[in-house]
Protein backbone atom coordinates (compact mmCIF):
# COMPACT_ATOMS: atom_id res chain seq x y z
CA UNK A 1 0.00 0.00 0.00
CA UNK A 2 1.46 3.50 -1.10
CA UNK A 3 0.92 6.60 0.92
CA UNK A 4 -1.89 7.46 -1.65
CA UNK A 5 -3.76 4.78 -1.08
CA UNK A 6 -3.23 5.56 2.57
CA UNK A 7 -4.13 8.93 3.18
CA UNK A 8 -8.12 8.47 1.93
CA UNK A 9 -8.58 5.71 4.41
CA UNK A 10 -7.21 7.45 7.64
CA UNK A 11 -9.29 10.80 6.32
CA UNK A 12 -12.03 8.44 6.08
CA UNK A 13 -11.69 6.42 9.82
CA UNK A 14 -10.97 10.25 11.06
CA UNK A 15 -14.15 11.62 9.45
CA UNK A 16 -16.12 8.49 10.92
CA UNK A 17 -14.57 9.31 14.14
CA UNK A 18 -15.36 12.56 14.64
CA UNK A 19 -18.74 12.48 13.41
CA UNK A 20 -19.07 9.65 16.32
CA UNK A 21 -17.91 11.59 18.35
CA UNK A 22 -19.75 14.76 17.57
CA UNK A 23 -23.06 12.56 17.92
CA UNK A 24 -22.70 11.36 20.67
CA UNK A 25 -21.28 14.24 23.02
CA UNK A 26 -24.03 16.56 21.23
CA UNK A 27 -26.56 13.56 23.01
CA UNK A 28 -27.39 13.39 26.88
CA UNK A 29 -23.98 11.96 27.56
CA UNK A 30 -22.50 14.73 26.37
CA UNK A 31 -24.90 17.47 28.23
CA UNK A 32 -24.26 15.34 31.43
CA UNK A 33 -20.69 15.47 31.21
CA UNK A 34 -20.92 19.49 30.57
CA UNK A 35 -22.91 19.77 33.52
CA UNK A 36 -20.53 17.78 35.64
CA UNK A 37 -17.24 19.50 34.54
CA UNK A 38 -19.58 22.85 35.39
CA UNK A 39 -20.38 21.81 38.90
CA UNK A 40 -24.26 22.02 38.15
CA UNK A 41 -25.16 18.10 38.64
CA UNK A 42 -27.30 18.11 41.76
CA UNK A 43 -27.02 15.43 43.70
CA UNK A 44 -30.28 13.71 43.79
CA UNK A 45 -32.20 13.97 46.60
CA UNK A 46 -33.42 10.28 47.52
CA UNK A 47 -29.45 9.47 47.34
CA UNK A 48 -29.39 12.12 50.00
CA UNK A 49 -31.75 11.21 52.28
CA UNK A 50 -30.38 7.30 51.72
CA UNK A 51 -27.03 8.08 52.34
CA UNK A 52 -28.07 10.13 56.03
CA UNK A 53 -29.97 6.93 56.37
CA UNK A 54 -27.32 4.52 56.58
CA UNK A 55 -24.85 7.51 58.51
CA UNK A 56 -27.52 7.10 61.10
CA UNK A 57 -27.34 3.11 60.89
CA UNK A 58 -23.67 3.19 61.31
CA UNK A 59 -23.59 5.03 63.83
CA UNK A 60 -26.10 3.33 65.87
CA UNK A 61 -24.01 -0.40 64.61
CA UNK A 62 -21.02 1.69 66.43
CA UNK A 63 -22.78 2.73 69.56
CA UNK A 64 -24.33 -0.86 69.81
CA UNK A 65 -20.93 -2.97 68.95
CA UNK A 66 -19.38 -0.25 71.85
CA UNK A 67 -21.77 -2.02 74.23
CA UNK A 68 -21.50 -5.55 72.91
CA UNK A 69 -17.52 -5.15 74.00
CA UNK A 70 -18.50 -3.72 77.28
CA UNK A 71 -20.55 -6.13 78.37
CA UNK A 72 -18.16 -8.93 77.02
CA UNK A 73 -15.54 -7.56 79.22
CA UNK A 74 -17.86 -7.65 81.91
CA UNK A 75 -19.04 -11.36 81.69
CA UNK A 76 -15.27 -12.32 81.14
CA UNK A 77 -14.59 -10.58 84.63
CA UNK A 78 -17.93 -12.50 86.11
CA UNK A 79 -16.38 -15.86 84.67
CA UNK A 80 -13.05 -15.36 86.12
CA UNK A 81 -14.15 -14.50 89.16
CA UNK A 82 -16.60 -17.24 89.38
CA UNK A 83 -13.70 -19.39 88.32
CA UNK A 84 -11.14 -18.50 90.95
CA UNK A 85 -13.59 -19.71 93.99
CA UNK A 86 -16.26 -19.27 96.07
CA UNK A 87 -14.09 -16.99 98.61
CA UNK A 88 -13.09 -14.89 95.62
CA UNK A 89 -16.88 -13.91 95.29
CA UNK A 90 -16.86 -13.28 98.89
CA UNK A 91 -14.40 -11.01 98.67
CA UNK A 92 -15.94 -9.29 96.00
CA UNK A 93 -19.00 -8.37 97.63
CA UNK A 94 -17.21 -7.05 100.67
Amino acid sequence: MGANEVAPFVLGLLFMVSTAAVLIFRGPIGRAFARRLEGKLAPDPALVQRLEELELRRADVEHDRARVDDLEERLDFAERLLASGPERVEEGRG
